[in-house]
């Protein structure tokens, strides 16, 4: 699962990376965040056709936490921040984003942890090899109270999930799917319904994508938020 990530890089530049837009005032505002959890605010990359019907990347800003547009509130959010990558084509809660609201969320690494002796554990931050920002697989929806005349709306957005790759070297059995470069293209085209050509992309990231190392249990607690949550730590007695 991934239930913690870091991102720090500027807007600006995750948007040059990624080839987007910034148009979005709270995500070029966005400050710093080493340890994101489930309902906070998030960067995502989609593409949408212009005026003339070329495909546009923008950067936008998304609450983690998939509220399905049937839910009877947003709380329903904060339990669907990963979706398992087997079974987003076909469950409820995500079968509608992925066949045409797929992004890409952006993060500079995600925290998991290791279990230890009598069940204590290990926070691990994980991280690009290249050092390159990491390009998450993920899905949006809309969502809005009907109770309420001209509510407003959320939009949030979920990470894809899948079978560990060997980069996570046991530490747990899901990793999140971090998409290449190459696939950025096929992943967000809206008009791309071959599911069998976006489901081969939700595998494992190949050997050497990724490295990890030990950090503080800080990261644990969700008020605890600086650069000192992803430094390395001797790591704690098997």
């Amino acid at each position: 699962m991934c239930g913690r990530f870091a991102l720090i890089t500027p807007s600006t530049r995750v948007a040059r990376y990624f080839e987007a837009v910034l148009d979005d005032v709270a995500a070029s505002e966005r400050e710093p965040s080493w340890n994101v959890a489930p309902t906070d605010p998030v960067l995502g990359v989609s593409a949408r056709a212009d005026d003339t019907g070329a495909m546009v990347r923008h950067l936008d800003t998304y609450r983690w936490g998939l509220i399905p547009s049937w839910a009877k509130d947003p709380s329903a959010g904060s339990r669907l921040f990963n979706a398992r990558s087997e079974s987003v084509s076909t469950k409820a809660s995500f079968r509608t984003a992925f066949k045409s609201r797929r992004i890409i969320i952006p993060a500079d690494g995600f925290y998991e942890w290791r279990t230890l002796h009598k069940g204590s554990k290990q926070p691990h931050f994980f991280s690009r090899a290249d050092d390159t920002p990491m390009a998450l697989a993920g899905l949006s929806e809309w969502w809005r109270d009907r109770r309420i005349p001209d509510g407003p709306w959320i939009r949030s957005a979920t990470i894809l999930t899948t079978s560990a790759g060997q980069d996570m070297d046991g530490i747990h059995d899901r990793m999140p799917v971090i998409l290449d470069p190459a696939t950025f293209e096929i992943w967000l085209d809206p008009a791309n319904e071959d599911t069998s050509e976006l489901t081969a992309l939700l595998r494992g990231a190949p050997a050497g994508t990724i490295r990890h190392h030990p950090v503080g249990q800080q990261v644990g607690n969700v008020r605890n938020n600086d650069a000192s949550l992803i430094e390395a730590v001797e790591p704690a007695a098997p």
